[in-house]
């Protein structure tokens, strides 16, 4: 799947995006916050991510922000299966380009995905605790909050409190989140 927004280019990962994808997230303060991704990153792990085969109802995108030359990787945004089989939403975003709203703008278009091309009915996510700007991102685009349970984080090997979060992408939904966001 691709989208743009105002400022992004969302697409999928190529193998010739390796390099910059691994000069972006081999940050131990981003793979610190990631379930999967290990510490330290290294190229071969950012070509394994980007050989590994995807279901189209299981997209997972680069994010390019947009400029007036080529674009800059800035960050991945996807969908995978919990256990539980429900969807979640998780994404990341490099260093650089922290506090510009790119994960805001990013998850506005992937939830679109979720609504109008996927189908599905609700959306999960989640933030370790000592990631609080992750959980502002998930407010912003009007998930709700659904306990805090350990969660393994890879880069971290080891369990931390994570904070679970839903959205709904039903019509009543929709509009209380629109009404949020106005506000």
């Amino acid at each position: 799947m691709f989208a743009r927004t105002e400022r992004l280019l969302l697409r999928p990962g190529w193998a010739q995006d390796a390099p910059a994808l691994y000069a972006a997230v081999a940050d131990e303060a981003i793979v610190r916050n990631l379930a999967s991704a290990p510490w330290p990153y290294t190229l071969g792990d950012a070509e394994a991510f980007l050989e590994t085969e995807r279901l189209p109802a299981e997209p997972s995108m680069l994010i390019f922000r947009r400029t007036l030359g080529a674009p800059q990787l800035a960050g991945a945004i996807g969908f995978g299966r919990r256990p539980d089989g429900e969807m979640e939403l998780g994404y990341w975003i490099a260093r650089p380009f922290w506090g510009l709203g790119y994960a805001t703008e990013a998850g506005r278009a992937v939830i679109a995905m979720a609504r109008e091309s996927l189908r599905l009915p609700r959306v999960h996510a989640g933030h370790f605790l000592d990631n609080p700007a992750s959980g502002r991102v998930l407010h912003k685009l009007g998930f709700r909050p659904a306990g805090v349970a350990p969660r393994y984080s890879a880069g971290r090997r080891g369990l931390a409190p994570c904070r679970d979060y839903a959205l709904e992408l039903g019509a009543e939904e929709d509009v209380s989140a629109d009404a949020r966001m106005a506000a």
